[in-house]
């Protein structure tokens, strides 16, 4: 379980610019939940990500995952626990490594790394099943440079290098707004189906509110810090498109479709 207990956090504290985002702000995520987050630019979507990765420090509050403090820890103290997929499909691969370098990096996560191959060959075939997955083709194409993929292609690749060991939480951060809109919906129906199987604590920002609605077990819909909306089970279920829509308008702000 996820907790973000009483967080505070200000942008250039002191100056002109002075900006109080979250002011006791708290959020729990149970084991196994799909959180979907929408809202405005500004709003609070990203910088929840980063306050949670270790990317941000606050300057009030505690985040503890399974109970345990780790608001102190570095990101990459976090990484051994927590995986994330961008918005840009570059910065979950390694260009100049092939898709079998990829995996196998992602296959050593938080492990300690002694005088031994880097490549297991005997985890190829696994490689393999878990490319197949994706319905690309991918795992004929081990040999390849992650470079040399499409944006749709990598980003379902980071998909998969982010839950290949499962971690205790993936953030997702907006991991679908830089693909076309065919590459964004088959990424996402791979995310919710690796979600679903894994039983993966996930939490999604996103912009497509198509998505938000129809994905995820919980929706939360941020503004100014603040979390003006919470629905799941049959609640969310009840809500459309429009319905989330309207609330957008009613606070004059970009719906992101």
């Amino acid at each position: 379980m996820l907790r973000l207990d009483n967080i505070n956090k200000t942008f250039n504290a002191g100056t002109i610019d002075e900006n109080i985002l979250f002011r006791n702000f708290s959020l729990e995520a149970a084991d196994g939940e799909f959180i979907g987050i929408i809202g405005s630019n500004g709003s609070g979507k990203t910088t929840i990500l980063n306050i949670i990765s270790g990317d941000m420090p606050v300057d009030g509050g505690s985040v503890t995952l399974d109970g345990r403090d780790i608001s102190k820890l570095k990101n990459f103290r976090r990484a051994s626990e927590i995986s994330r997929v961008f918005q840009n499909p570059a910065l979950g691969t390694c260009p100049s490594m092939t898709i079998w370098e990829n995996l196998s990096l992602a296959d050593n996560k938080a492990k300690a790394y002694g005088l031994s191959f880097g490549l297991n060959r005997k985890r190829k075939d696994f490689y393999r099943e878990q490319l197949s997955l994706l319905g690309m083709g991918l795992e004929n194409r081990l040999e390849t440079l992650a470079g040399a993929l499409s944006g749709g292609q990598r980003q379902a690749l980071a998909l998969i290098m982010a839950t290949l060991v499962k971690p205790k939480l993936l953030l997702l951060d907006e991991h679908t707004a830089a693909l076309d809109p065919k590459s964004s919906d088959t990424v996402m129906q791979l995310t919710d189906r690796i979600v679903k199987e894994k039983g993966i604590t996930t939490i999604m920002v996103t912009h497509n509110l198509r998505h938000a609605v129809e994905y995820g077990t919980r929706t939360i819909m941020m503004h100014s810090g603040n979390a003006i909306l919470d629905l799941s089970g049959k609640e969310k279920e009840k809500e459309s498109i429009d319905d989330f829509l309207k609330i957008f308008n009613e606070i004059s702000i970009e719906c992101g479709n």
